[in-house]
């Protein structure tokens, strides 16, 4: 009664198909999200040829970036001073509830840093600013 006994060897091999399928999946779906996970100031752009500001409109409220970034506020015929963050982001909210129909307009200067004139609008966003518009030299 000689048996011959089977015995099993363990496999060794890993089937890796099934893990590339979920990576591939993954993959998939980081790229579908990635840019929608993307922060930044939202600024409503223009859908056609931008038009002057009409005669009837309320006075605009300016917030310029110099050469040198510093901040400053026009609105009324003020005389600008510069202004740090906070002290703007106050007057800035103040002049918005106070205004809110006023147009926010921002001016920066061409040799400033882009960063300046984001962080800009980012601060003009916190203080309330539905939409902000930029200011440009006419040609």
């Amino acid at each position: 009664m000689s048996r011959r006994q089977k015995t099993r060897r363990p496999m060794a091999e890993i089937n890796v198909v099934p893990y590339i399928d979920v990576m591939l999946v993954l993959l998939v779906i980081f790229m579908i999200t990635a840019p929608l996970l993307t922060e930044g100031v939202k600024v409503e752009l223009p859908q056609a040829d931008a038009n002057p500001i009409q005669e009837d409109a309320q006075r605009p409220i300016v917030f310029t970036v110099d050469h040198e970034g510093r901040y400053y506020v026009t609105y009324d015929d003020d005389k600008s001073v510069p202004l740090d963050e906070e002290t703007l982001l106050l007057k800035a909210a103040a002049l918005i509830r106070h205004n809110p129909r006023a147009p926010v307009l921002v001016k920066g200067d061409r040799s400033v840093t882009y960063d300046r004139v984001v962080r800009l609008m980012v601060l003009l966003q916190q203080a309330g600013a539905a939409s902000v518009g930029l200011l440009t030299d006419p040609t």
